[in-house]
């Protein structure tokens, strides 16, 4: 309002001025009274507009404070939410760290959209997934195991393919997936559904056409309810060792970053149908028992039976070419694991713990019945991986057996048969075989687009060998594993050096990633007899390098 009466008593100062000059005295001496009114007001009018202008320039000066003082609340709220403790759910949720599998499986820093291939029916999610990959691979030795390393056959340098190199171009790591999850009621809902291309394949795949059989690598269901978990079907072992908590999918567990689908020396696993139960009695702990799929393995050409029971015991023993052995229980395993963080920093330890066993059925030399015996072994295995630096890792892990070679890559023998004497004839009973491993990791990610890996590991495998009583030869050979005269698969050590390196060229929440993922090992054996002159071990250097286009 004073706004308006100042204009208005300047509107009348102008119309004054414009009256003419040949008005009358008394008019002059009222319009003089008029214009020193006019001119106070003109000038308490120049005060306010100078108070307005000063007024504005404050609050110019305050509102630049505030937005300076907002885009440092921003940042350094940003840099706390990246640097505070998280609390990790030791059931199925993913860590922040990469996983062994993060090249096929990059996870975002943050939420991102829902991705364009996701699709929900009512209150269930479909997500696919998986990678189209390209890879060339290189050995200095033919060993001719296709794309996947079989450790325990490398050629010694004194046979033909010691000296040859090998090189392939192969698409059968590329993976298709599809979870599955919903909410229905108190239970929380997950399916997962996981296959490659490394299957069984035609002795003719290469010739012309590479078609390259499917198999399956995950088929499982997972129920959560309050602080209960139950999972059934195929997924890790149990003797796997975990990234984080307890959970089944591939970015939760440690296998390396390799290409190589045999993954690494030193690691304990299998992929084998299972039934586990876990209770979660807080966010950093999970107990769970796990029923997971037995085999009696004595390994592949690497165990000598006795001689008078050979055509009995190859039904019974798997030598990596049995599918229907008779065994007599499920492995049984069970897990602890703790997750927690240090200043931001996620730690991950846990302990496992085997119980096998290892049955047979024979007549005796000398009897007319059938003769039962059976072993029970068992094994522990211990994990650990901590976040020493933000975004660079140290990992763990170590496995001791007695009778658990399979869960070593299967590298060597769980059991061998031992010959005893039985009255005037001969009997045989299971004697296990002491196995371990172990491996020691750092991953670092070097620059967002940048992850490397360095890896040691080895296996080692205890002789189980003895005089073959039962042998008609005058002069008794050694049987069993690592004896005189053993098999050149009867390996006593086998180790592994591994760098990896992960570079992601391009990556989109909503449509994937392209990434470029290498490796380079060199791998070595030891078997328990060597033949006089030749090499006391064999070696061979590798090399992976794979295009991956990542689904989102």
């Amino acid at each position: 309002m004073n706004g308006l009466k100042r204009l208005g008593i300047f509107f009348v100062a102008l119309c004054l001025l414009a009256v003419p000059s040949t008005v009358k005295a008394d008019d002059t001496k009222s319009a003089g009274t008029d214009a020193a009114t006019i001119a106070s007001e003109l000038a308490k009018m120049r005060e306010a507009l100078a108070d307005q202008q000063k007024q504005i320039a404050l609050q110019q000066q305050e509102i630049e404070a505030l937005r300076r003082q907002a885009i440092e609340q921003k940042n350094a709220s940003a840099k706390s939410e990246e640097q505070a403790p998280r609390m990790i759910d030791a059931a199925m949720h993913t860590s922040s760290n990469p996983a062994p599998e993060a090249a096929a499986q990059p996870q975002a820093a943050e939420k991102p959209k829902e991705s364009p291939l996701s699709l929900r029916i009512g209150s269930t999610d479909f997500t696919p997934g998986g990678f189209v990959d390209l890879t060339a691979f290189f050995r200095t030795a033919a060993l001719g195991s296709g794309i996947g390393t079989n450790y325990g056959a490398v050629p010694y340098n004194n046979t033909i393919a010691g000296n040859m190199s090998e090189v392939r171009l192969t698409s059968q790591t590329s993976r298709l997936s599809m979870k599955v999850a919903g909410k229905y009621g108190a239970n929380d809902m997950t399916g997962y559904f996981e296959m490659d291309f490394l299957g069984n394949d035609a002795a003719n795949v290469y010739v012309v056409t590479n078609s390259h059989t499917p198999r399956v690598r995950h088929f499982w269901m997972d129920m959560k309810r309050g602080k209960w978990e139950i999972l059934g079907g195929q997924t890790w072992s149990w003797l796997t060792p975990n990234r984080v908590g307890s959970g089944a999918m591939s970015t939760d567990v440690f296998t390396t970053l390799n290409v190589d689908p045999l993954f690494h020396v030193g690691l304990s696993l299998t992929r084998a149908a299972q039934f586990r139960v876990v209770y979660h009695p807080s966010e950093k702990f999970a107990f769970g028992v796990a029923v997971e799929n037995p085999d009696q393995y004595v390994g592949a050409g690497e165990v000598i039976y006795p001689f008078a029971f050979n055509a009995a015991l190859g039904s019974q023993l798997d030598a990596a070419n049995l599918t229907t052995t008779p065994n007599m229980t499920p492995d049984i395993i069970a897990k602890t694991t703790y997750d927690t963080s240090f200043s931001g920093r996620h730690v991950h330890a846990e302990v496992a713990g085997l119980l096998t066993t290892v049955k047979i059925k024979i007549i005796p030399v000398g009897a007319f019945t059938w003769a039962p015996h059976s072993k029970m072994g068992g094994g522990i295995e211990a994990a650990a991986n901590v976040e020493i630096v933000k975004n660079y890792r140290v990992l763990v892990n170590g496995f001791y057996s007695d009778g658990g070679g399979r869960y070593l890559l299967g590298l060597g023998p769980d059991a061998v048969i031992r010959p005893v004497v039985l009255g005037a004839g001969f009997d045989a009973i299971p004697s296990l075989v002491h196995s371990g491993a172990g491996l020691v990791g750092f991953e670092g990610q070097v620059t967002p687009k940048t992850l490397v890996g360095v890896y040691y590991g080895g296996a080692y495998f205890q002789r189980n060998a003895f005089i073959d009583l039962t042998s008609p030869l005058v002069i008794k050979p050694t049987i069993g594993f690592g004896g005189q005269n053993s098999p050149n698969a009867a390996n006593r050590a086998i180790q592994e050096g591994t760098f990896d390196l992960t570079q992601t060229f391009w990556k989109n929440p909503q449509y994937g990633a392209l990434q470029l993922v290498t490796q380079v090992s060199y791998v070595t054996r030891a078997p328990w007899y060597v033949p006089a002159g030749a090499p006391k071990n064999a070696h061979m250097v590798e090399a992976y390098t794979s295009l991956r286009y990542i689904l989102p």
